[in-house]
């Protein structure tokens, strides 16, 4: 009776455990172990037709260097969004490649999106990479991550987004860009959609 009572208690637990599995990034990677504290995504990519975007993304932020940046500003034009941190690995990789497609798509605005660091940390990085475009603060206030929660959310760290003429997502990078082809070939995508 004892045994079939320590077999019976075995299996439960089997099955309790077995109801933990999840499909969920953060849950997996902190199962494995990695402690690397941020959702890492695979660098899958979504485009949207321009008859299924949502509506414009309103936001607002300031810069490490303590200028205003808005959606306002960037109105008209197609623009990309990058949203990173500096301690993150996968952001320090693809940086150089972010910096050189923002010179060569120098009538795109790029904007990054820090959520976490303080100015002097966002300057420092921007100096060592060479990126020449600016980066809204937004970690106290997330107000710009929130912003575009509700069309395509920068869901893993870093996320990067095209946004149209029309201020609607049009595209977004989920983790490390792989290849800046794709990056490039989805401003290509929407700059031949032509004035929004």
């Amino acid at each position: 009776m004892r045994l079939r009572m320590i077999a019976v208690a075995a299996a439960a637990t089997a099955l309790v455990l077995a109801g933990c599995t999840s499909n969920d990034g953060l849950a997996d990677q902190y199962s494995e172990g990695s402690g690397q504290g941020y959702i890492s995504g695979d660098g899958a990519y979504t485009e949207i037709r321009a008859s299924d975007r949502n509506d414009p993304i309103v936001f607002s932020g300031t810069d490490e260097n303590g200028n205003t940046i808005s959606s306002d500003d960037l109105a008209g034009s197609a623009y990309v969004v990058n949203f990173w941190y500096a301690s993150c690995p996968p952001c320090r990789v693809e940086a150089p490649d972010l910096a050189e497609l923002s010179l060569k798509y120098d009538d795109v605005p790029f904007v990054g999106v820090n959520i976490s660091d303080s100015a002097d940390v966002a300057r420092t990085f921007a100096t060592t990479f060479e990126i020449p475009y600016p980066s809204i603060l937004d970690a106290d206030t997330a107000s710009v991550q929130l912003a575009f929660a509700g069309s395509v959310a920068p869901n893993a760290v870093p996320t990067t987004i095209v946004v149209d003429g029309e201020g609607r997502v049009a595209a977004r990078i989920s983790g490390l860009i792989r290849d800046p082809s794709i990056l490039a070939s989805m401003i290509d995508t929407v700059l031949a959609e032509g004035p929004q």
